[in-house]
């Protein structure tokens, strides 16, 4: 394990090594961010818990609004539910569209197989470990940091920077879906959520989708089964429907997203096995393409399941939307993304590729419902490290991060 006062200190000679790719300002910003400042605000949320579900987001917004006050931003705070808090934080700047930051301040819950307490964090051969050190705490604390020495600096902004930080990402949305009807239309120039990427810069997301599928049949003695409706046969029936879809979309993904997927995650039904199924429902999770929506997916299949003649004669099939998380896809070519390449390159992050995202998040809101362009770029591995025991992120990843939002944001919305 390392000290936390002395891990940063190979990493502060470095920054200050010109970079001829820089402009004297953004060599400056780069020079400013505080690493022993940026190690202690990922220490601080990650011994903030917010475990989700089973827990609150209040401490984590806690430590999130007492650094905002504290670098001078303009905080609002908005409760979505109780013990659940949206957090906006705005370094304002001129009337000309801004740039958003987009996280969400709970966790998955820390589950089994940790090594050490999992909201106790440490740093070890330049890591940092614990729940959230990758999705999405070190996200989160890069985003402020740059911020943070932006505001030290006093540069004028054409418009705002904003960090948007919602409750609840990890299960329902209930955060970002309080938040977008209200955010203003044409206010930003693009939005950058700080989930991990490995700080590939991602220009496409799939979206999400909880389906809940209800077969009500009629019940009757086993003796006697054709004196009833079997609702689990019929939900069987449908299921294979479901697999053929699954199947036929695989065999002709998108280059950049895959393709859209289903997934069976559980099923109920029945009371007996003397009596025959009067009910069965399926929890389905349904993977969206950006062009997709999950109003027109059931539609979709409880068309194909009545052309099967699967429903009817006593079956009865109803598919309800527990929740839906729309994906996006924005143009390579367009200057949030080939401005974000750039800066994690300018950064010391190396040659940064583009790619797209199998995840979803709620940046398909933003660009759905806001109309601002999306990317997703961030410190950690989503696939290797967030939602696992013993969660780390490296914390050279988190102060390239932070040297690249903080370029990011003087190229996109910085006086020229």
């Amino acid at each position: 394990m390392t000290d936390l006062a002395d891990s940063g200190a190979a990493y502060v000679n470095e920054m200050t090594i010109p970079d001829p790719a820089l402009t004297p300002t953004e060599q400056a910003v780069v020079d400013r961010i505080d690493v022993t400042r940026l190690q202690s605000l990922t220490f601080d949320l990650i011994e903030a818990a917010g475990e989700n579900p089973g827990g609150f987001e209040e401490a984590t917004v806690a430590v999130l609004a007492d650094a905002c006050e504290r670098f001078g931003f303009t905080l609002e705070l908005i409760d979505v539910a109780p013990g659940r808090t949206n957090l906006v934080a705005t370094l304002p700047g001129g009337s000309e569209p801004g740039l958003m930051f987009l996280g969400h301040s709970d966790v998955v819950p820390a589950g089994e197989g940790w090594r050490t307490p999992p909201f106790e964090p440490f740093i070890d051969a330049g890591r940092i470990y614990g729940r959230g050190s990758t999705d999405m705490k070190g996200g989160l604390a890069s985003v402020l940091v740059a911020m943070a020495t932006i505001a030290s600096m006093e540069l004028s902004l054409r418009g705002p920077l904003q960090l948007v930080c919602t409750v609840d990402e990890e299960d329902l949305g209930i955060g970002i879906r309080a938040y977008a009807p209200t955010a203003q239309r044409g206010q930003f120039a693009g939005c950058v959520v700080a989930e991990p990427t490995d700080l590939t810069t991602v220009i496409g997301c799939r979206g999400d989708s909880y389906l809940k599928l209800t077969v009500n049949g009629m019940a009757a003695h086993s003796g006697r089964p054709d004196d009833g409706r079997n609702a689990i046969a019929a939900a069987a029936r449908v299921l294979e429907l479901i697999r053929a879809d699954h199947d036929a979309r695989r065999a002709a993904p998108d280059p950049l997203l895959g393709s859209g997927t289903w997934s069976i995650g559980s099923i109920l039904g029945g009371t007996g096995t003397s009596i025959v199924a009067a009910e069965c429902v399926v929890s389905i999770d349904r993977r969206l393409m950006p062009d997709e929506d999950a109003g027109a997916i059931t539609r979709d299949l409880l068309r194909l399941v009545h052309d099967a003649g699967i429903d009817g004669d006593g079956i009865v099939i109803t598919m309800d939307i527990e929740m839906e998380m729309p994906g996006f896809r924005t143009d390579p070519a367009h200057p949030l993304v080939t401005s974000a390449v750039d800066a994690i390159r300018d950064a010391g992050g190396g040659t940064s590729e583009v790619g797209g995202w199998t995840a979803a998040c709620d940046g398909g809101f933003i660009a759905r419902d806001v109309g601002v362009p999306c990317i997703v770029l961030g410190p950690g591995g989503l696939n290797d490290q967030a939602h696992q025991a013993n969660e780390s992120v490296g914390l050279d990843e988190l102060i390239v991060a932070a040297r690249a939002y903080a370029l990011l944001a003087i190229r996109m919305v910085g006086q020229v």
